[in-house]
């Protein structure tokens, strides 16, 4: 069972923290993958501004339970043929790094607005498309029709200053030099650095909801 007022406390603390680190109009997205249905409407009466999905079939089992009025992003690795059945439902879609998935939300969500995924640490196990692709992707994306608002990573599997930091700035600069409005990265381990690097969203699950039992 969620506790509602220790959720709210806990986007508190997490606000704060975003403003120290210097984080002004910072989105905050709650990560709610593996929590009830109750844990999206904790974060919305919290004041979160969305919630992010990892999994398809758990978005449309929750959907099905009745969610409160918030946008839904999907920010989980997408398969293509998961994309008709949730796209009624999803706000942003977060994790946009295959060119079959553009041509999918295209189809199915057309003028939807998406984040391009970029694999910012060269780790082989994390999603996102390479650096030096992201331009083809955008390119492919506009064409489609759909509304590239900015780019997302995730930070590097290790907890070391700099590595978050080289991460976290290849992203903002490539955010600025391509002249978009988003740049969504930090998770609730990386949070802090990732604002103070520039981000314009941040993906929080386990600081707001305690830790997942799956």
């Amino acid at each position: 069972m969620v506790d509602p007022s220790e959720v709210a406390d806990r986007i508190s603390l997490v606000r704060d923290e975003i403003i120290r680190a210097g984080g002004v109009g910072v989105q905050l997205v709650a990560v709610t993958k593996s929590f009830p249905r109750d844990a999206i409407a904790a974060a919305v009466l919290g004041g979160c501004d969305a919630v992010g999905e990892n999994y398809a079939q758990e978005l449309l089992a929750k959907v099905e339970e009745g969610l409160p009025p918030v946008d839904i992003h999907f920010i989980g690795g997408l398969q293509s043929n998961k994309v008709k059945s949730i796209a009624p439902h999803v706000a942003l879609w977060q994790s946009v790094d295959s060119m079959s998935v553009i041509h999918e939300i295209a189809k199915r969500a057309p003028g939807a607005r998406i984040l391009l995924q970029v694999n910012t640490t060269g780790e082989l196990t994390k999603g996102g498309i390479a650096p030096h692709d992201v331009a083809s992707f955008f390119d492919v994306a506009v064409q489609a029709g759909l509304v590239v608002e900015g780019l997302m990573t995730i930070g590097p599997t290790a907890t070391g200053v700099s590595e978050r930091e080289r991460s976290f700035t290849t992203l903002r600069r490539m955010v600025d030099e391509m002249g978009l409005s988003v740049c969504s990265m930090g998770m609730s381990d990386d949070f802090v650095q990732a604002v103070e690097c520039g981000s314009t969203m941040v993906r929080v699950g386990s600081r707001l909801f305690g830790q997942r039992l799956t």
